[in-house]
């Protein structure tokens, strides 16, 4: 892989980790019209890294909020009933819970489903079937009516349900960010909660998928080091502006606009896989 083609999908990842049209979908696609025969996995993740930090950015402050209360309750005693309602009442500790339960379905299902995963990571044909299930999914968003239910109000429940559908969501060409939003939205959420909820509680799994490259990756199968760091780099950059276009169509409820990209896309995959 040449530094142009790392640009390229640096650029590909960056738009479309954030915008619901499948990061992993469109990485298997553009390395199938590069002619690039083996997936690059640890490619794949590296970039994924860079929008990681594209997050991290972007939600700054609740990471900072989180860390902050981590730290100012880490001398409290469980065992003292007064102080474990004062902490489940922290805001900051509840949004915390929260990804905790979220992360366990995700990182159950997504060991579950990693060699399934790896084995359809260069099936164009799986890419395109899951791109079609993604558009249906983004379309379904248009008729639902948020109940207003901001992230003080989510429960267990919720949070499990988000992070079944992310780890699901390893499957190439079923969209992370779009699936998980819908979902928050289908459960009542509202729309920025939603939003806000998905990329928070992608953050752990990212980095999970990432050990797991790490330690499953033999040094003679990575990829040069110069492609790869540029094309984290443009990954991080192009999605941060990303994140913040996708945040202001889920606002303004046009989440389910990006269905009318994903179904011809798919049908076209699927065409080309036979």
């Amino acid at each position: 892989m040449g530094s142009l083609h790392a640009i390229i999908l640096g650029v590909v990842q960056g738009l479309t980790e954030f915008l619901p049209v499948s990061s992993s979908g469109h990485l298997v696609l553009f390395q199938s019209l590069f002619g690039i025969k083996e997936p690059e996995l640890f490619f794949d993740v590296s970039v994924h890294m860079g929008t990681l930090l594209a997050v991290c950015v972007f939600f700054f402050k609740d990471l900072k909020d989180i860390a902050t209360a981590l730290l100012a309750t880490s001398s409290w005693s469980v065992r003292s009933g007064s102080r474990w309602q004062q902490w489940s009442r922290m805001p900051e500790m509840r949004l915390f819970g929260l990804i905790l339960v979220g992360t366990v379905p995700t990182a159950l299902l997504g060991l579950m489903f990693r060699p399934v995963a790896e084995t359809l990571f260069s099936s164009v044909r799986m890419v395109g079937i899951m791109l079609v299930v993604t558009g249906l999914l983004l379309w379904l968003t248009r008729r639902v009516k948020p109940e207003g239910r901001n992230m003080a109000r989510l429960s267990v429940w919720d949070g499990l349900c988000v992070g079944m559908i992310q780890g699901i969501a390893i499957l190439p060409g079923l969209s992370r960010s779009g699936s998980t939003i819908a979902v928050g939205l289908f459960k009542g959420m509202e729309r920025e909660t939603a939003a806000r909820y998905s990329f928070l509680l992608s953050i752990p799994a990212i980095l999970g998928a990432m050990a797991l490259q790490l330690i499953g990756t033999r040094a003679s199968a990575l990829p040069p080091l110069g492609p790869t760091v540029l094309g984290t780099c443009v990954a991080g950059a192009v999605g941060y502006f990303a994140l913040k276009v996708l945040i202001r169509l889920v606002q303004r409820g046009d989440l389910y606009v990006f269905a009318f990209y994903c179904w011809p896309l798919g049908v076209v995959a699927i065409l080309r896989s036979f």
